[in-house]
């Protein structure tokens, strides 16, 4: 199996620490709003790796953060607390606003099917391990204090701090987000660590600590709980690319400062999905699409999750309407041969060979730092093929689709359609029933000047709503 490793700028062999085990830690959401499809994109490819990884026979150990505190609205350590300042957009308390849309996040992360990690890891359960992270750092010389302010990590006495981002691009940052310095850093990318709590505002989460009353930095939390649960050193590390100069940075240094250990050996990083109006989605551009947003209009998620695995995942993704609709028929046109599939094929038939060879070569894809356009393009062209037997085919699909996740053989949910349209399918199916199919076409069109699209399949007439873009 290759995967692109951050870290070296190459696509490497992934052998893991454990022969037949790998711990995986991947950067959770910040619960004060909810996630937008832009986000989704990055837990989508990590699934998919997880998949990937299960399929190639490993037992996967996967933890995910859920950042409920400690967040700030700058990459400079300046600005308010992202929890603290959702909880007063909507007028509740913080703790209200981290379990609402932590139930949110998850609620939607289990519509596009991901698999959740077996430890799901909320920043405020694990406070005394970050204070023992920032105790360890302080005993070792990488801490310095800011009056008023908070424990800061000294990144110029970590000598490889540069090594994920590369010396250039972390040298950009001089005249990027970290350009006004606060008073007390020494240095433009030092972080921190523990922030003392204001003398003059009431904030709702603070703890005791060595240091004074506070709340622990951004940074921190990854790695503390990441050490607790894999221990000292990962297999893989995943987010977004927009984690590598800054979060993802300060984790190693922090980690790595600490243990004297290589903190992951591979760190795997996804592209923005972007929109018309941006290179990057964003919550602070404005409104923001959602998963919700995606169904109110008319999409299965899952119609989503197929047009993230139709670009890389290294590769920028533009989201449109007119994409998302042309994954939604794709899709709709991949369930339909599964169902035919498995409607024309008896139950405990023996799958010879080509379905062994279809997915060899589909896996050559996947594991090919999860190249899914080219795996989608073995299931179309299986599919396609006149000269494999349907069981061959059925058999494959199955078990590609343990890594797809688009759940290819599960029942599709009828729209519900209110009595005066219900009469009218009732009606189409009985005038399909007697053959009458001037009557059933006549029917089909009147249902689709109404808003219902009905299709004939080899289990019975469907139907669904036009979508409205």
């Amino acid at each position: 199996m290759l995967l692109y490793n951050t870290l070296t700028r190459s696509k490497q062999k992934f052998t893991s620490i454990n022969e037949g085990r790998v711990s995986l830690y991947t950067c959770g959401p910040t619960v004060y709003n909810y996630a937008h499809v832009g986000n989704y994109r990055t837990f989508l490819f990590e699934d998919v790796l997880k998949r990937v990884l299960l399929a190639e026979g490993y037992k996967v150990s996967h933890v995910m953060n859920v950042t409920d505190v400690g967040h700030l609205t700058s990459d400079a350590d300046e600005g308010e607390d992202k929890m603290e300042k959702g909880a007063a957009r909507d007028g509740k308390t913080v703790w209200d606003i981290a379990k609402f849309y932590t139930e949110a996040f998850f609620k939607d992360y289990d519509k596009l099917n991901c698999i959740r990690a077996q430890v799901i890891c909320p920043a405020t359960e694990y406070i005394p391990e970050m204070i023992n992270l920032v105790q360890t750092l302080e005993t070792k010389g990488y801490t310095y204090t800011i009056d008023g302010d908070g424990i800061y990590y000294d990144t110029s006495k970590f000598a490889d701090y540069h090594k994920l981002a590369g010396k250039s691009h972390m040298d950009g940052l001089k005249s990027g987000a970290r350009i006004e310095m606060s008073a007390g850093k020494r240095n433009p990318t030092d972080f921190a660590l523990w922030k003392f709590s204001p003398r003059d505002v009431k904030r709702q989460m603070e703890w005791d600590s060595p240091w004074g009353k506070g709340f622990p930095g951004w940074h921190l939390e990854c790695s503390a709980m990441a050490m607790k649960h894999l221990g000292e050193t990962l297999d893989i590390h995943c987010g977004g690319e927009d984690h590598v100069a800054v979060h993802h940075t300060n984790e190693i240094a922090q980690s790595e400062a600490a243990t004297g250990k290589p903190f992951a050996h591979f760190w795997i990083h996804g592209a923005f999905l972007g929109s018309k109006d941006a290179d990057k989605m964003a919550k602070s551009s404005g409104e923001f699409l959602t998963v919700s947003t995606l169904e109110r209009h008319g999409f299965d998620p899952l119609a989503y999750r197929y047009l993230c695995l139709g670009a890389h995942y290294r590769t920028p993704l533009r989201f449109t309407w007119e994409a998302l609709e042309f994954s939604a028929k794709t899709l709709a046109n991949l369930r339909e041969h599964a169902a035919a599939l498995a409607v024309r094929v008896p139950k405990d038939t023996h799958c010879a060979l080509p379905a062994q060879r279809a997915w060899e070569k589909f896996m050559a894809a996947a594991s090919d730092d999860m190249n899914m356009p080219a795996a989608l393009a073995v299931v179309w062209e299986t599919l396609r093929d006149k000269n494999a037997p349907d069981a061959d085919k059925l058999a494959f699909l199955t078990k590609a689709d343990t890594v797809l996740g688009l759940k290819l053989f599960a029942e599709q949910k009828q729209a519900e359609l209110p009595p005066e349209l219900m009469a009218l399918v009732e009606e189409r199916a009985a005038a399909r029933k007697t053959k009458d199919f001037a009557k059933s076409d006549e029917l089909r069109t009147k249902l689709e000047e109404k808003g219902v699209l009905v299709k004939d399949t080899p289990k019975g007439m469907t139907w669904t709503l036009k979508r409205g873009i």
